[in-house]
């Protein structure tokens, strides 16, 4: 029997939910060579409940949860003020599209995407912009599916290592 899946905006009580969801998915999207210093300083600082929590309660309409049987299983986040890297682009930026490996191929990503955009669409901005990992092809093939176009790259500084991502917009619509 296929589980629903329900989607809504989070709040503060997730916070604490939303930052295993957000390690887990990072680490084994980026981690394929284990958990280094840098990756674990990264995932306990950016996704620490109180840091979450406070953009929740700040931005009520930033982060979207897909949930199943009440738990999370997938999460997006909108930044509705950082400005795009490449060009004069002042339009919302989608920071994080994350769902757990065992609820890949259901649709969720595509969902939670949909939400993103009529979010955005409803706050009045024409576009959306993302950063994909250059070495993620699963990723950028899923965005690619959705309608994104790459517009060119930039580079991710972290501890000791620089990565490069991809800047990818859509137009909505």
């Amino acid at each position: 029997m296929e589980k629903e899946i329900k989607y809504r905006y989070a709040v503060p009580t997730d916070a604490l939910r939303l930052s295993i969801l957000f390690q887990t998915v990072y680490i084994t999207t980026y981690g394929f060579d284990g958990v280094s210093t840098e990756y674990a300083n990264f995932v306990s600082q950016r996704f620490a409940p109180q840091y979450l929590q406070n953009i929740i309660i700040n931005e009520p309409h930033c982060i979207i949860v897909a949930t199943c049987n009440q738990n999370l299983v997938g999460a997006a986040q909108i930044d509705f003020n950082r400005p795009c890297p490449i060009g004069n682009i002042t339009q919302p930026e989608l920071s994080k599209l994350y769902v757990l490996d065992a609820f890949f191929g259901k649709g969720i990503g595509y969902n939670l995407m949909a939400e993103v955009e009529k979010t955005v669409l409803s706050k009045g901005h024409t576009h959306l912009w993302l950063e994909v990992w250059d070495e993620n092809p699963p990723g950028i093939a899923f965005y690619q599916r959705q309608q994104y176009k790459a517009i060119g790259t930039v580079l991710f500084p972290m501890e000791e290592n620089t990565y490069t991502n991809i800047v990818m917009i859509k137009e909505l619509n």
